[in-house]
């Protein structure tokens, strides 16, 4: 429900403010060039940090017969007013170290000062500025809401600057470009609402005066200006300006206003007569002015100019998201109490729910009444016969913005009619909480007592080959034929990178049809055992995705030729020394363990290469213990060295072999029942328990370990956190 909450208040926010923010933006963006162009004049001759007041009062005095006033801008260029020897005005910029006159103060252009008042004000005076100011607010309460989205997405502020998935342009720019914009915005926004307060006198208005003793000034003994302390301690870098005396009456002296004080100082003896500290409202206007205008510093102003066309940016990608959820909407043909099956929905985007438009057209075709929802508004369902959820994970392993009740609803809403139910998560591997709601759900829905029609199913960056995987054999099992085109969810592939066939093993050579590839990526490319490659055999979106393990700095792959198979035909067609292009996958909850007091690996079939590479990465000698199951002993030839190498270093403890066509049909999970001692053990020392292969097998293991768990009276959820699994 927060998320919610922060997202429909971000959502409100900017379109409640679009124009204003929209206009505000395009004039800030040039108004941001304007003290770049101020900063590029030639007027900034030494460094003012080093020079003090009384050196540059010195020399003005020496070169002019009066000197009437003296002014350091923001962009540390000295104006000074003075009479020269012909007793003529002069006035403008000035060498502070030769007192030369450098060049006349230019004109405001007229083209920016038409654009700042069109900043400030719309030209609706008082009223605009009030405008301006608010939307200034609400640009910061957007800013905030949006953090707030971040650090959700994020799983807290330690990730925040943490990688993000490229799932589509415009949601992937908008939070990176979102997160380095964030201090610039809130900056611009703080200090636009302070400015505009002020000119509404919001802030008490406290003037400090002066309080001189005319009756004790004296004027004796005279000291030279250039050794008056005061004026030799105020560099000139902390001066705003300083007005000289009008005549040599003792009474008349100096008036020298700094950043946060101003001092009346002796015009003879050097002696300050007042000084007073400037209000804290002064300070904060006048730092509110530089920040907000960039006025002094080319490189601020460059980020503020940056930070504001971004702000154009998320308008666009925002408007463009919130058109594509709504794209998505639900339309229904058939009622809820009309429906055989039903389809909800968890989605933080509206990426899912293409999907389960394609499910649902494509059973409607095939004649089935369907009711598609969000899991928000799951209800009872009369006729109801099949439920198939799909839903994405958020954050640390929350519900999407449109399930988050989904779970109560399922206790509290009752249902008259018994159903199966298929879950279907989807999500990225870069996450380490991948799909996790959709397991949550699963749970729940067997302890409600549904029927279970088959595992959860997970999708990965929203592959159709996975999902067209899932549909054969959900329609299998509910007694269809259901295919969904490929050209309802045409996803182009991206972040392709070259690799080159190193070898190729014959798959005639093995009874199992099965073979090895080893590629080399062309340029350099991080991934490790566990993560994905996945190819492209017909060049276009439709992808297959397989198991990597990483030996000697190349990646392995084990695939099993199949008659008609696209992907494994593909591989096997490949020549030595050939190139194609493919990508790989992150997979980050199917990593070999950096501490772990024991491992688990169970495989069969080619889910055993990844091991052979976790295995040559485990340098540590992480007690690590494989179940490995295979047909016969010439399938198990394929990885023998490997595995032997392994076992000889130390890599691996201990070899347990299932070889199912020669030992009687005994296969992994067998070993498992045999061990279930040890098994137990590994998982209450906290060890971790890897699964790789088939889907039946992993089906096995989970049966497996729910039976050793109720033998010791254990909650098997309380160990899923340690089960890695990656299976087909």
């Amino acid at each position: 429900m927060t998320i919610s909450i922060w997202r429909y208040s971000h959502l409100t926010l900017a379109i409640s403010s679009f124009v204003f923010i929209l206009l505000a933006s395009v004039t800030g963006i040039i108004l941001a060039f304007e003290p770049i162009l101020e900063q590029i004049q030639p007027y900034k001759m030494a460094d003012l940090d080093t020079l003090s007041l009384s050196e540059t009062i010195t020399v003005f005095k020496d070169t002019y017969p009066e000197v009437i006033a003296l002014e350091v801008d923001a962009n540390e260029f000295v104006l000074a007013s003075v009479i020269t020897e012909e007793g003529e005005s002069l006035s403008g910029y000035f060498n502070p170290q030769t007192a030369v006159f450098l060049g006349e103060k230019p004109e405001a252009s007229t083209f920016f000062q038409f654009v700042t008042n069109l900043h400030r004000s719309l030209f609706l005076k008082s009223t605009g500025r009030f405008l301006v100011g608010f939307c200034s607010f609400l640009l910061f309460l957007i800013s905030i809401s949006g953090a707030v989205l971040v650090l959700q997405r994020q799983r807290g502020f330690k990730k925040f600057f943490a990688k993000i998935v490229n799932e589509n342009f415009s949601q992937y720019w908008h939070v990176v470009l979102g997160r380095w914009s964030l201090i610039p915005i809130i900056i611009i926004t703080v200090t636009g609402v302070y400015l505009s307060l002020e000119k509404f006198d919001v802030f008490p208005n406290i003037k400090s005066s002066h309080e001189v003793a005319y009756e004790t000034i004296a004027a004796t003994p005279v000291v030279l200006i250039n050794n008056f302390p005061a004026l030799q301690e105020v560099k000139l870098s902390e001066l705003s300006s300083v007005e000289f005396p009008f005549s040599d009456d003792v009474e008349d002296y100096y008036t020298v206003e700094l950043e946060d004080r101003a001092l009346l100082v002796n015009q003879f003896t050097g002696e300050i007569l007042s000084e007073v500290q400037s209000p804290l409202t002064s300070v904060l206007s006048r730092l509110s002015i530089q920040l907000h205008t960039g006025k002094g510093s080319i490189v601020w102003s460059l980020i503020l100019a940056v930070a504001t066309i971004n702000i154009l940016f998320f308008i666009y990608s925002g408007f463009v998201m919130t058109f594509k959820r709504r794209q998505s909407r639900i339309k229904n043909k058939f009622t809820k109490n009309s429906s055989t099956f039903v389809i909800l929905v968890g989605s933080e985007n509206g990426s899912t729910l293409v999907f389960a438009n394609a499910l649902k057209e494509q059973l409607m075709a095939s004649g089935h009444s369907v009711f598609l929802s969000e899991l928000n508004a799951y209800a009872t369902y009369k006729n109801v016969e099949h439920v198939i959820v799909m839903t994405s994970t958020y954050g640390e392993g929350e519900a999407p913005v449109n399930a988050t009740n989904f779970l109560n609803l399922l206790n509290t809403v009752p249902q008259d009619k018994s159903y199966s139910f298929s879950v279907v998560g989807f999500g990225s591997l870069a996450y380490p909480e991948f799909c996790k709601f959709a397991f949550d759900i699963d749970v729940s829905l067997q302890q409600q007592g549904k029927q279970q029609l088959l595992p959860v199913c997970t999708i990965n960056d929203k592959s159709f080959s996975s999902f067209e995987q899932w549909v054969g054999l959900w329609s299998k099992a509910v007694g269809l034929t259901i295919v969904v085109p490929s050209s309802s969810l045409d996803v182009k592939p991206k972040h392709l990178k070259e690799f080159k066939v190193i070898s190729v093993t014959a798959s005639k050579d093995n009874p199992d049809d099965t073979f090895k590839i080893v590629l080399k990526p062309n340029k350099r490319l991080q991934f490790t055992s566990g993560d994905l490659l996945a190819i492209y055999p017909k060049n276009d979106y439709h992808e297959r995705l397989y198991s990597i393990g990483k030996l000697h700095g190349a990646l392995h792959l084990s695939v099993k030729l199949h008659a008609q198979g696209l992907g494994s035909g593909y591989l096997n067609a490949l020549k030595k020394d050939a190139i194609f292009s493919a990508r790989i996958i992150e997979n980050k909850n199917f990593h070999f363990p950096k501490k772990s007091s024991r491992v688990v690996l169970i495989g069969n079939g080619t889910g055993v290469l990844p091991f052979l590479g976790m295995l040559d990465q485990n340098t540590k000698n992480i007690p690590t213990y494989l179940y490995c199951g295979l047909r016969n002993q010439q399938s198990y030839a394929l990885y023998e060295n490997e595995l032997n190498a392994s076992l000889a270093n130390g890599h691996l403890a201990k070899l347990h072999l299932a070889l199912s066509q020669e030992q009687g049909k005994v296969y992994v999970q067998d070993l498992l029942l045999r061990d279930v001692v040890f098994i137990f053990e590994t998982l209450s020392m906290g060890g971790t328990l890897m699964i790789c292969g088939s889907l039946a097998m992993y089906q096995g293991v989970q049966s497996v370990l729910r039976q050793l768990c109720e033998a010791n009276k254990t909650d098997f959820e309380s160990f899923r956190h340690l089960i890695k699994s990656d299976c087909y």
